[in-house]
Formats: structure tokens, C-alpha cells, sequence
């Protein structure tokens, strides 16, 4: 299972010991997420992003000392397959960026994308789109879609973030210490 960390505030906050933290986690997690990782920051209203394929332990990236939004994606790639820098999250769309922690079993569903998280993405943008639902609605509908349409949910942890606000989703059947979102 991936990891994830989404944190915003209305003043600055240091980075380094928060991704030196995240990394640490990530290295000692008893799932493995070393499949690569990204981030993305806004610092000074302007903002970057990153993706490796370099777990993030072991890599080292350049970022201000201060933002005031930090989203950081450690990918543990399912059964260890497509694991190219295209898969890892965030996955961003306009002003959104999407992160996912989980695993669907038995999904009937027919979703454009490459791997099952770039497909719960296009669940809740389609799902933004149609009706003109916000973001939290969508979050709402699509978890109670893949619920409906799945034979057993691990877990389905996803959250968006807009320029202004984190929307998130919890929800397992299993290793509630692993999954719960904090």
C-alpha cells in the first residue's frame, strides 16, 4: 500500500523535517513504498512539483525551507507491476491534485486509466463534471460507487486538494493502525 501526507496552513511551515519524517515511515512501514514517490509544494503562491522513480529514502530533492502546501505520495505499485514514473502520484488535473491508499478487489467497472488509482481519479473528476458537484460530493459519490461496485475494499483512502482546501475520504475493512488517515 502507498503512503501519503497532505498538510496546508495559512502561514509557512519548514519542510525538511516533515519529508525527512515522511521518508522515515516510509522506509520502516511493513508495506513496502519504495516504488518511487512525488510531491508537489506551492511556496510564495507558486507552485512545483516533483516525481522519482528513487524510493524516497534514498532520494534527495531540492525544496524551500517554508510552503504553505505540501503533498507527498510514496508508491508501493500493486503485485509490483507499472512501475514507471507516469504512475506515481500526485496526479494533478487544472487546480487539483490527487493522492490514493488502497486496494479494491473485484471492481465492475469500466474507468479510462492506467492503474486502479488514475482510474478512482477519473471517477471523481467525472463525477465533479456531472451535476456540478463540489469536490466533497464527489469524494462522497464515487466512494459509494466503487462500494457498490467492488467484492471487497482493503482500504480506500484518497484525497484532492484545489488551490485552497484538502478534501479527504477514509475508509478500510482491515489494519485500521495502517489505514486510518490522521
Amino acid at each position: 500500500m502507498c503512503r501519503f501526507l497532505m498538510m496546508r496552513s495559512d502561514a509557512p511551515f519548514p519542510t525538511e523535517e516533515v519529508l525527512a519524517t515522511f521518508g522515515r515511515k516510509c522506509l520502516e512501514s511493513i508495506e513496502y513504498q519504495g516504488h518511487g514517490w512525488g510531491a508537489a509544494w506551492r511556496a510564495a503562491g507558486t507552485w512545483s512539483r516533483h516525481k522519482s522513480l528513487t524510493p524516497i529514502w534514498e532520494d534527495r530533492l531540492e525544496i524551500p525551507e517554508k510552503v504553505d502546501f505540501f503533498i507527498v505520495h510514496a508508491r508501493s505499485a500493486f503485485k509490483d507491476t507499472g512501475i514507471t514514473i507516469e504512475n506515481n502520484m500526485p496526479f494533478y488535473r487544472d487546480e487539483r491534485a490527487f493522492v490514493f491508499n488502497g486496494e479494491l478487489r473485484g471492481v465492475r467497472l469500466r474507468v479510462p486509466g492506467r492503474i486502479g488509482a488514475e482510474k478512482v481519479f477519473n471517477l471523481i473528476e467525472r463525477a465533479v463534471n456531472q451535476g456540478g458537484k463540489g469536490l466533497s460530493r464527489a469524494l462522497g459519490a464515487t466512494e459509494k460507487l466503487l462500494l457498490s461496485k467492488s467484492d471487497y475494499v482493503r482500504a480506500l483512502n484518497v484525497a484532492v486538494a484545489d488551490d485552497n482546501r484538502i478534501y479527504a475520504r477514509c475508509r478500510f475493512n482491515e489494519s485500521p493502525d495502517y489505514f486510518t488517515l490522521h
